[in-house]
């Protein structure tokens, strides 16, 4: 439940600067994606999708945690970390991806209304394309995971150990934002790659879904500044995700136990 509620308030309130990342690296260019204009389109796909999604991965990664050995062997709790942060990921992708694709084409093309990006989705390419880019979001999530939450727990490790007692709320909020800001920046070619293939028109050879594919004619056309388009609106939203996301996270998970 504290993973629900966190991801809706972030969800919602980082999407214009989500709607900017997704036109930036959209194949169109961000004028004709739609400029800054209808910034929130595709948001009822995502206000749907962002409770369960975020519910899922923190009921996995909390149980996978669970069940892993940990506890005093401190060399084994950031494999620990990592793993259950992988499969919460594989998990939450599953509802993820499907909302994923709508919020994404609906942003690209701001006068589509959300259920009409559906049906058209449904009726061109069935159930499969909503799944179209499952693998490179999961290919996307993990790294990001890798690198986030283990640099999340041991920053606070840090600071609990530096003040002599365990981080408040805002101060693991604040190791939050670092480790996210962080991890979107490493992350932002597979997050671009992504974005191609959500958008990319059936039947194109990005519409198979093949993150290599993707990223080599992103790097042959664009190369550099293509693949990590859109990085400074993603390590905002997701600095700021991650301060409001995990500092709500323990912060409702301690008026819960």
């Amino acid at each position: 439940k504290a993973g629900g509620v966190a991801g809706v308030c972030v969800d919602l309130i980082l999407f214009p600067l989500d709607t900017v990342k997704t036109r930036l690296q959209s194949p169109q260019g961000f004028r004709k994606a739609g400029g800054f204009r209808g910034i929130y389109a595709g948001v009822p796909s995502t206000a749907i999708g962002s409770f369960p999604n975020a519910a899922a991965f923190f009921i996995t990664y909390e149980n996978v945690k669970s069940v892993l050995p940990h506890g005093s062997s401190s060399y084994l709790s950031p494999a620990t970390h990592m793993v259950a942060a992988s499969l919460g990921e594989v998990v939450a992708c599953l509802i993820r991806v499907p909302s994923e694709v709508i919020k994404q084409r609906a942003q690209v093309s701001p006068s589509s209304s959300t259920l009409r990006i559906l049906s058209q989705t449904l009726y061109h390419e069935g159930i499969q394309g909503l799944y179209r880019g499952y693998k490179s979001t999961v290919l996307r999530e993990i790294p990001f995971s890798l690198v986030q939450f283990p640099l999340w727990e041991s920053l606070k490790d840090l600071w609990s150990w530096k003040q002599g007692h365990v981080v408040d709320s805002w101060q693991s909020a604040v190791c939050g934002a670092f480790a996210g800001g962080f991890a979107a920046a490493v992350t932002t070619p597979l997050d671009v790659a992504k974005t191609r293939i959500m958008l990319a028109k059936a039947g194109s050879s990005n519409a198979s879904g093949n993150v290599l594919t993707a990223l080599g004619s992103i790097w042959r056309t664009q190369g550099l500044s293509g693949l990590f388009a859109g990085v400074v609106p993603r390590m905002a939203a997701i600095s700021l995700g991650g301060f409001i996301f995990l500092g709500t996270y323990e912060k409702t998970r301690q008026l819960l136990l």
